[in-house]
């Protein structure tokens, strides 16, 4: 059978729109990539410790690709994981942070903040700090915390959400000793700027660690029609601010639609020098 060349280009059009559709609405959202970052000098090569940062899950259930990226994670045993806010927007789905949580090896030390849609999902701080507490994780609102791993000081300072809390990066260091490296998690990107410009030679900041926008969630070859208010200047992977790092990761959920293009979900693996 002879086919036109107009019969062709339609084809090829409606073939196009069809894996568009596919990759939007199931690959990009569940094939979860995962960065590995290198940071200050460090290569493959040296001893290393790992920091996995999980952000914006918005978690509606456990399927099996957020099973298959736990067990990655369990499999790479960082020295810490650190969750960037956004874990849930219904309050009626802490059970099911829960259920996430179980599958997370209970020996390695986490840290989480809150994001905007954790104000908004309507579950209750103490529930929520009760839940991290009993998974081995440390929910810090304005607060900081030290970890000595692999004989290095590692300062975490979390940092209340921008839109939904009171974030003060000044009360957010009261109290914290000098440290080898001191990380900042902080869910709004925008705030980064000013993390970044209050920081001294006594506070000094190596890196923020930020989610919220979700890389557009869709992003047309460059173009993103959307990012939520909060991301300022930010869209996702690595910036420079001030002589800070500053890393903003696509997150693995979505919100408002059910779909990612151009945005795929992923997890970050940071690599800092032992």
């Amino acid at each position: 059978m002879r086919i036109t060349r107009r019969k062709f280009i339609i084809s090829s059009l409606l073939a196009s729109v069809g894996v568009a559709i596919i990759d939007a609405f199931w690959l990009e959202k569940f094939f979860i990539e995962t960065n590995k970052i290198y940071l200050y000098d460090t290569s493959p090569g040296d001893e290393h410790i790992k920091i996995v940062q999980i952000s914006d899950l918005h978690l509606q259930s456990v399927n099996y690709q957020l099973e298959q990226m736990v067990k990655k994670i369990n499999r790479l045993k960082p020295d810490l994981i650190v969750f960037t806010g956004d874990a849930i927007d219904k309050a009626k789905n802490h059970t099911v942070l829960v259920e996430f949580l179980q599958l997370i090896d209970k020996t390695i030390p986490k840290v989480a903040i809150l994001g905007n849609w954790e104000y908004w999902s309507g579950l209750s701080f103490n529930d929520l700090s009760e839940i991290y507490a009993k998974h081995n994780i440390n929910l810090l609102v304005n607060q900081n915390i030290q970890f000595n791993l692999r004989n290095k000081t590692i300062g975490i300072t979390g940092i209340d959400d921008y839109l939904g809390g009171k974030p003060n990066f000044e009360k957010a260091i009261i109290g914290l000793p000098q440290c080898d490296y001191h990380i900042v998690l902080n869910h709004c990107p925008m705030y980064s700027d000013y993390i970044a410009k209050k920081q001294n030679e006594t506070r000094k900041v190596d890196l923020i660690l930020s989610g919220h926008t979700h890389g557009g969630q869709v992003n047309l070859l460059g173009y993103v029609p959307y990012t939520p208010w909060g991301s300022g200047k930010y869209l996702k992977g690595m910036y420079d601010q001030n002589n800070t790092k500053i890393y903003v990761s696509k997150g693995i959920g979505t919100t408002f639609l059910p779909i990612r293009f151009g945005a795929k979900a992923e997890i970050a693996v940071f690599y800092l020098k032992a």
